[in-house]
């Protein structure tokens, strides 16, 4: 039935400041700009009124990641980042060749990590190809929830 996951949408207040993150801390690239409004987007959300500005951001290979600032009508924006344990989608990880580099870069850019890269006991999760996974949380500006990991 499904083909693959197209694209990842995170609603956003500061637009530009977030596209700055996701391109130059990240290296994703910033493929498309646009702006949303009329009969069809506000069917397809659910809400009156959409005036909204997108940004599409691609990797070599995977989905894009849209960040949409919705400018009229206004959203909610919560009190507290959610915890790990929130139920709900609750972060994006992005597969990375060296992890210890990655997070030098993303250390060298003021990013606060959560913990020091961890590595998955092979006595609880096993991947194929006798593969050993590391990963470490993060949080972009606006506090969404993010992973690195690497499979070696």
């Amino acid at each position: 039935m499904f083909e693959k996951i197209d694209h990842i949408n995170l609603v956003v207040s500061d637009l530009e400041g977030m596209v700055n993150f996701y391109s130059q801390v990240l290296g994703l690239k910033v493929t498309k700009r646009a702006t949303i409004r009329g009969k069809w987007i506000d069917d397809v959300v659910g809400l009156a009124g959409v005036d909204a500005e997108v940004v599409y951001l691609n990797a070599d290979r995977g989905p894009r990641i849209e960040l949409i600032r919705f400018d009229q009508p206004a959203g909610a924006t919560p009190d507290a980042p959610a915890a790990a344990n929130t139920r709900g989608l609750r972060h994006l990880a992005f597969r990375v060749v060296d992890i210890d580099q990655a997070v030098a870069a993303l250390e060298a850019a003021g990013v606060e990590l959560v913990s020091g890269v961890q590595k998955v006991p092979d006595s609880q999760v096993t991947y194929d190809g006798g593969m050993r996974k590391r990963l470490v949380y993060f949080h972009d500006p606006e506090s969404n929830l993010l992973e690195l990991c690497e499979y070696r």
